[in-house]
Formats: C-alpha cells, structure tokens, sequence
C-alpha cells in the first residue's frame, strides 16, 4: 500500500503573555515513524505516515516577557502545589481559563520559579494544540515526549499503551538518578489528550487548557482576568519595551485605566492594543479608547495582524456542539451582565435539566462563568461581544433563523414581566392584591428583584429599542414598588420616561396619568420638588378628567408631600387633607393612613404639635389593623419626632426603638437608618451620648449602603452635635462641614442654613477664629435667605454681628 499524505495542522494561538497568536508559524516537526516489523521481516507500511506532523516535546523555558505581571497569588498557590517538601496530594496543576488569559505564560512563570529553587532537575513541554482542527493525539504526545527524554525513533513501540509504559520507566529511571521532571502540557483540551501523560511523584505536572477538566487527579485552577491596576501596568511595559521614552500611560493615567477596560483586562487583548499603539506613537489613549469602545466592533480592533482575539475566540467555539453553539449565541441575547438558568431556558425553550447541563459546558469551556450566585450565569465583556456577533451573522442566514431569534428575545421579556409582576404583588399595600405564590414572602421577591435589577432596567431599554411598546408601558410599571423600596430613584425616573412616551405613543391616557404619578412620586424624592409639583399636578388633571378615585387620592398624598419639601405648608396640608377625605369615602384605609401620617408630619412642621401627635396616632391604628407593618413602623417614627419636640423624651426613644425594631423585622433597611437618627436625638436630650453616637454612626452608614445623601448629611449633623456636647470639638467640626457639604450639594437651603449654625456655634465653643466664625453665620443665613426663612436670617446674621451687650453667648 502506497504511503499516505497527511495535511498540515494550523497551529493554535498562544494564551496571554508571550503566546503564540493565531496566524503565527506553527511548531511541528515533520518526520516519519515506521510500524511494526511483521514476521517475514518486512514493514507494514499502513502505519507510515510520510510528512505527518507531529508535536515537539521541549527540554526549555522560554524567557518571560517583560510585561508580565500581576499574578503572584496564582504562582504562589500552583508553587505550593509543586513544593517537593509537600510528600502528598496531586502531582499536578491544571490551570483553566478563557482564551488570552494568561495561562501558558503563567505556567512558564511558576516553572522558572520551580527551577530556580532546585525543585526539578529538568523542564519538557509539549504543545497539544487542543483548539487546532486535528488536536495532538496521546500517543503522538508520548512519541514526542519520549524523543525528547532520549529514547531513539526505533526503539519507540506504535500503540499507545506500549508508549505509555515506556514513559514511565523513562520517568522511574530519572527518578531513580534522583532527577525530577516537571511537564508542561499546553492547550489541552480534553482529559484524553493528557490522562496518559501525567506523571507520577517526584515528578510533577502543569496543565493549560481553556476547559476546566476534572476526573484526571490534578488540582483545579481557574485563572481569571488581570485587576485593573495590572491591566495597566501590562501597557505601560508593552509601550516601554518599545520606547524606552514612551510615557503615554503616566501622562494620561485616566484614559490608561479607560483602555484597560476597554480590552476587559485580558492580557492578550491587552497586548494587542499595546502593540497597536507601540507602532502608532504619537496616537493618544483616549484616540484608542474611542477606537475600541465607540467602533461597536471591539473584537476587529483587537487585531495586530499576528494576533487576533476573534480567531481566538473561534477556536474555544468550534470545539462547541451545535447544542451548547445555539445556547452560547441565545445568551447574548439577554440585555443585562448576567443571567438565571430559569432565564437561559426562557431564551432556549428547552428542559430546564438540558439548559444546565449546557451551561455547565460552555463554563467548563470557559467561554462562560458561575455567577456570585448560585444558579447564575455571566460571560466577560469580550466573550459576549463574540456571542453577539455570532448570533448576528447565525441571524443573517435566513428569515427563519431571524424570526427564532425574535421569538427567544420575545419569550425572556415575556418571562421578566411575569416574574416582576409575581414579585411586585409583595410590595404592594396589603390586602391591595393577591400575593403570588411563585414568591414564598416579601424577602425572597427582595432577593429575587435585586438579583434581576440590571436586567429589568435593560430589558425595558431593550424592549424601546426594539419598539416593544407593550413591554416598555408594563415593565417600568411593575418596577416601581421595588426600586422605591430599594431607593433606586434615578433608574425609577429614566425607566417611568420611556413609560411616558410609550402611553402617550398610543393614546393610553389612563396610562400617562399614572407614568406622571409615578415620576412625580421619584422626582420629590430625589429632591427636585418643582418638577415633582408640576408632575403630579399633570397627574392629578389626568385622574380627575378619567374619574379614577384613587389615583387622585395618591396624587394628592404625593403633593402634599412635596409642597412641605418647599414650604408651602398650608397648601401642604390642603393637599394632605383632602387626600384623607376622598380615601376615607371610598373605603380605602393605606390611602388613609398614608394621608393621616402625612398629615401629621406637616402638622409638626407648622408646630401645631398635639394635631400632629393625634394624626401619627391615628395613622398608626389604621396601619396596625389593616396589618401593614411597614406603615405601623412610620407613624411610630414619626410620632417619636413629634414626641422629642414637645419635651416628652423618654417616649420619644420608645417610638423610635419601635420603629427600629419593625423596620428591621420588615428588611426596610433605610427606615430602619431614619429611625435610627431620630433615636440619637432624643438620646442626646437624655445625656445618654455614646448610645446616641452609636445611633447616629449606625444611620450614617445605612444612608450611606441606600444612597442616601440627604439623610447622610443629617446624620452628619445630629453626629456634631453630640460631639460638641462632649467636647470633642475637632471631630464635632469636621462632622458638621461635612453636613453642611452634603446639604449644599443635594439643595437643601434650609438644612444648609442650619448645619452652618451648627459649624458656627462649634468653632465659637473651639475659640476659633473670629473671622472664620462671622463668615460661617454670614453663610447661614444666605442658605435661609434662599430658603425663604426671613427670620432665621436675620438671627444668623445677628450673631454674625456679634452679641449684644450682656447677652449669654453659651
């Protein structure tokens, strides 16, 4: 039989630093093997294979490239692993990650390392190619290992399992002469091509692979992407290896950091960019950034003609089966960071025991993670820019492929707006709604919403793009009580705008008043109380044209408490007023309640106090006996601050304890903070000063955890006042500047006016200086001025003017 020609292997790219990019020459070594001798003395030549590549096993380390860094905790843990004074465990490290990792180069670096402490006598490595079209085979591999450990051509037997018991008496004879081995066993892609090659102790072995691959008795490690400090360095020593001059990542530190996570901290995107740039020197970091982050087209950007991360990325996905293909390209699908396996079966619409026995594949491949939760996915920025681009060009094949790309994104929405409004019904008012089953209580709909958040946002901008106006009317909507609850008012403003434009874009007039309320609604509380007016008054002309009840009652709660925020006190409680009035005559006590409490906060701002004591009494029975804890929890709140104001201590801290302890026990952590502030007040009335200082550290930090400025400031200055009643001026100041900085920039004049009496009245205790104390009166009452308190004004400036004859300046 004539012998029989074998094609070329393309040669696998190299991983991170120093690899060998897709395009590069490969390394085979041609040659030939002949087979068994037959009986008669002549050679069987079905096993010649004339030309046929085979791998190179290598007896050496190659240098490290200069720019490698960022990795010693990883060389740490696989040294330990290797460390011989060990005496037991695996002998082998199997480091895993996604294509550009880094990972070749790291298992250079833990071998020179190794070597360097006399730990192994000698190196070999040996490329697998596991991502080329025709992967080394096991026995090639032990052909090429035994040449390389001096075993001659003729004396190497054909099948694989004479191959491997020659191995290891080479490796016991090495062992034997007190020589110890370490193998490198590059781009690895299944257990098979390395199960025969391992080594047993003293020998050890380091493993590279972009799968993770279990069942071979090595130690498992995943190596991830750089920390964005390292990403930069990677620039910096890149341009610096070409340019000793080249300062462009000191000169420009911001869009250094921008470029690094424009290329996902991966080293070899990394690399690539740099080399781009080394050949451009006088291109800018911000002209780069701008090139890979406003192209929509990263991947053709990360090319430098002998590297390129999309070849990369094809390899890892051509080893894929069209099943786990077809499910990597429905992922990028999903608008957000990261996705549930309930999701992914959405997207798929297959067996929800089938979608995660595929996605556990493509995380074994690493073309996808574990998320921080269990049962959660998520793929690095450039891996899904990957998976995009193919599902793109699988869309582009056809109609039918297309429409199941439409039918897979319209099925996840589909699932989002079931799942939210099934969470939704456990914020709602009690008794308002059914609860849905799918949410056992309020605490899992919480885990479930914050879990999902990223998604809900995008999938309603991604339902506005695509013009789903269904989609974008509903989401936001079924949004509201949780980003509410969660205080994520920015989102709640931009989601309820897209709302608004969807209603009016068909005519849904209902539909818009209810947008308007509930813009109003996040509007007052992020502080912008004019727009917050106008909306509501937009809302409340909406529901009184329709007749809807209730959606006046709420709209005139939302008014009132938004004309309070400017001082508009008597059309406040108008407001409040007749919000109670329309709730009471239709029977709806949360409206009620809600309309008592509020009215009983403005009652207390105007100091009508035992009115305001009645209203938060009132509103406390009607939230107990409608059973709604959260509501309970405020009146109690509220009414401990009405409480503090008329000297009746003592049951002011109970109040406040009650409040705390309910919203604890309901999770609303920024109730609990507000309670908590409240507390330190009337704590400090009663000189019991560290509780109070604990109170108002604890209500600091959870305004701080919920965004909270405005209630971060105020804890600032409840904090400076203890301070000063302790006499620990320095901190009491730095507490009430900060008050005072956090109120200017939220807008709040009349809070601001009153930090700075707080600061004044301080540096006047400190013996501060006079100028700096005058000024700060003088800033006092320019905020009240703006606040439009005449009065408080001009006693702040009087104090500016200095005290008058025999008056007490204590």
């Amino acid at each position: 039989m004539g012998a029989k020609k074998s094609g070329r292997r393309r040669a696998a790219g190299g991983q991170g630093y120093g690899g060998r990019g897709p395009g590069r020459p490969n390394d085979f070594r041609q040659g030939a093997f002949n087979g068994p001798v037959q009986g008669d003395g002549t050679q069987n030549n079905t096993y010649v294979q004339q030309y046929a590549p085979v791998p190179t096993a290598l007896a050496s380390l190659p240098p490290l490239p200069e720019e490698f860094t960022g990795r010693d905790h990883e060389i740490d843990d696989l040294m330990t692993l290797l460390d011989p004074a060990r005496g037991t465990g695996p002998v082998a490290g199997a480091v895993a990650g996604l294509p550009g990792v880094g990972k070749t180069t790291l298992a250079h670096a833990v071998a020179h390392a190794a070597v360097g402490r006399d730990w192994f006598t000698g190196v070999q490595r040996i490329n697998l190619r596991g991502y080329d079209p025709a992967p080394v085979r096991p026995e090639e591999a032990l052909d090429a290992l035994l040449r390389s450990l001096g075993v001659t051509a003729e004396h190497i037997p054909p099948t694989l399992s004479e191959r491997e018991a020659l191995y290891r008496s080479q490796l016991d004879a090495l062992a034997r002469r007190n020589e110890r081995i370490l193998l490198i066993a590059d781009n690895a892609s299944t257990a098979e091509q390395v199960r025969t090659l391992l080594p047993a102790r003293p020998h050890a072995a380091l493993i590279t692979s972009r799968h993770t691959l279990p069942g071979i008795g090595a130690r498992l490690k995943n190596l991830n992407t750089l920390q964005p400090e390292a990403a930069v360095d990677v620039l910096r020593k890149v341009l610096q290896v070409a340019d000793p001059d080249d300062d462009r990542v000191d000169r420009s530190p911001t869009d250094a950091e921008e470029l690094a996570l424009a290329c996902g901290y991966l080293p070899l995107a990394l690399q690539i960019t740099a080399a781009l740039m080394a050949g451009d020197p006088g291109q800018p970091l911000a002209e780069r950034v701008q090139a890979l982050t406003t192209a929509g087209d990263r991947l053709s950007g990360l090319d430098d003609g002998e590297r390129n991360l999309r070849a990369a990325f094809d390899q890892s996905a051509d080893r894929l089966t069209p099943q786990e293909a077809d499910l990597f390209r429905l992922i990028s699908l999903n608008p957000g960071p990261d996705l549930s396996t309930t999701a992914a079966t959405a997207l798929a619409d297959r067996p929800a025991t089938e979608v995660d026995r595929l996605l556990t594949r493509l995380t074994q491949a690493h073309l996808l993670d574990r998320g921080a939760l269990r049962g959660r996915w998520q793929m690095h920025d450039l891996v899904r820019e990957y998976a995009t681009e193919q599902a793109r060009l699988h869309a582009a094949r056809g109609r039918p492929t297309k429409r199941r790309y439409e039918q897979a994104r319209a099925r996840l929405l589909t699932y989002y707006l079931r799942m939210t409004d099934a969470a939704s019904t456990h914020f709602r008012p009690p008794g308002s709604v059914a609860l849905s089953g799918l949410f056992e209580n309020r605490f899992q709909a919480l885990d479930w919403m914050d879990a999902e958040r990223s998604n809900l946002i995008n999938a309603t901008h991604m339902a506005h793009a695509l013009g789903d106006t269904s989609t974008v009317m509903l989401l936001p909507n079924r949004l509201t009580h949780y980003l509410t609850w969660r205080r994520h008012f920015g989102e709640l403003i931009t989601l309820t705008g897209l709302a608004l434009a969807a209603h009016r874009r068909v005519g849904d007039y209902y539909g818009e008043g209810q947008a308007w309320a509930n813009l109003g609604a996040a509007m007052q509380q992020t502080r912008r109380h004019e727009e917050a007016i106008a909306a509501l008054e937009t809302a409340r002309t909406i529901f009184e044209k329709s007749g809807d009840q209730e959606g006046i009652s709420g709209v005139w709660s939302n008014l009132g408490v938004a004309l309070q925020e400017v001082r508009r006190f008597e059309e406040a409680i108008t407001a409040h007023e007749t919000a109670r009035t329309i709730c009471r005559k239709a029977g709806n006590q949360h409206g009620e309640a809600s309309a008592w409490g509020n009215l009983g906060v403005t009652l207390h701002e105007v100091g009508r106090y035992d009115e305001a004591i009645t209203a938060h009494e009132t509103a406390r029975t009607i939230w107990r006996t409608i059973g709604d804890q959260h509501g309970e929890g405020s009146a109690w709140s509220n009414l401990g601050s009405t409480f503090h104001q008329v000297h009746r201590y003592e049951e002011a801290i109970t109040a406040h304890e009650t409040a705390r302890t309910i919203h604890r026990t309901t999770g609303n952590q920024h109730a609990e903070g507000q309670a908590l502030n409240n507390l330190g007040l009337s704590l400090q009335e009663v000189e019991r000063y560290e509780e109070a200082i604990t109170a108002h550290e604890t209500s600091r930090t959870i305004y701080l955890d919920t965004s909270d400025r405005h209630g971060e400031a105020k804890a600032w200055n409840n904090l400076g006042t203890v301070l000063r009643a302790l006499g620990r001026l320095d901190e009491a100041l730095a507490a009430g500047n900060r008050a005072a900085e956090l109120l200017i920039d939220t807008h709040d004049h009349f809070l601001t006016g009153q930090a700075l009496r707080e600061v004044a009245t301080t540096l006047t205790a400190a013996d501060g200086d006079p100028g700096q104390i005058r000024e700060t009166w003088l800033r006092s009452a320019a905020a009240y001025e703006e606040a439009g308190t005449p009065e408080k004004a001009a006693k702040s400036r009087a104090k500016a003017a200095g005290p008058s004859p025999g008056e007490d300046t204590a």
